[in-house]
């Protein structure tokens, strides 16, 4: 219990850190570019036309809306980290308790073999889910909320007002918008990320080397961002899936086409080349072939 706690109250300090940063970034994924380009330098020193950076972004947000501005969402994500966090830890001891295994053994894998880190990810991978199935209406709603800046709404003003909202306009439905790309993307990054970790502390690191544990410690984090990066496309499309047509200027036309499901969403992202939107909120090129249209503050 103790642990579970502190688990919380860490989760709950870096949630409210890092809060400014998903909100940038869910704006940038929706397509709202309320800058325009700006001649400036690339990392390899060449003048280019950029889209505005983190910081730039933050900035006009502050301009309109005040610092407070930057934390709107902010309490239905920490209501979804708390919860996720406590259903996390039950599910997996849970899961320890009962020994769940993959194969039908009486023998126990070994620490570091293959069949021990499936069965470890496959646990993981459990408990993971089930936090995210009971956490993601809260994920929607914050969501929502960050994606009123664009058409100056306040339909979701608070957690409470937005569940009957959700609940009267789209059903038990509206709280599982974008779960089914979420949760695909989450299972596939935990296990390229523990398998490439594995592969890699197995075969390309010598136990015998000095300093081998902070050495497959930082192959773990540098699987897991390779992980994250190739996964993005499932974040994007699960984003997008939350907030269309619910009503707000960020999922309507022209900021979104109207999607029957996220397969036709991932289809018309890959079409225009939209995969990667949001991935990098710093040394943001044009997107090729597009123009800005400066009183729609986006791209087509």
């Amino acid at each position: 219990m103790a642990d579970t706690c502190g688990q919380v109250l860490l989760g709950s300090g870096l949630t409210v850190l890092s809060h400014p940063l998903m909100y940038i970034k869910v704006l940038v994924q929706v397509g709202h570019e309320p800058l325009s380009p700006t001649l400036g330098r690339n990392m390899f020193g060449r003048q280019v036309y950029q889209l505005p950076g983190l910081f730039a972004y933050a900035k006009h947000i502050i301009k309109i809306d005040g610092k407070s501005g930057l934390f709107k969402g902010l309490t239905p994500r920490l209501c979804a980290g708390t919860i996720g966090t406590i259903v996390h830890s039950r599910v997996l001891q849970k899961c320890q308790d009962e020994k769940i295994e993959m194969v039908a053994s009486s023998q126990k894998a070994e620490d570091g073999s293959l069949q021990h880190v499936v069965n470890e990810t496959t646990k993981e991978m459990i408990a993971r889910s089930c936090a995210t199935i009971i956490t993601h209406p809260f994920h929607v709603i914050t969501l929502r909320c960050m994606v009123q800046f664009i058409g100056r709404e306040a339909k979701y003003s608070g957690v409470f007002d937005s569940i009957v909202t959700i609940y009267r306009e789209e059903g038990i439905l509206g709280f599982f918008a974008g779960l089914i790309p979420r949760l695909l993307g989450d299972v596939l990054s935990l296990w390229i990320c523990n398998m490439l970790a594995h592969f890699i502390n197995t075969y390309a690191i010598d136990d015998s080397t000095s300093h081998t544990g902070e050495i497959k410690n930082c192959s773990q984090a540098v699987t897991g961002f390779f992980a994250s990066m190739l996964t993005y496309p499932f974040v994007l499309v699960s984003n997008l899936m939350a907030v269309n047509n619910c009503g707000l200027a960020g999922g309507l036309p022209p900021y979104a086409a109207l999607y029957p499901n996220w397969l036709h969403c991932w289809s018309h992202l890959s079409r225009e080349g939209n995969m990667s939107r949001g991935n990098s909120l710093f040394f943001r090129k044009l997107p090729a072939g597009k123009t800005y249209a400066v009183e729609q503050k986006r791209f087509f």
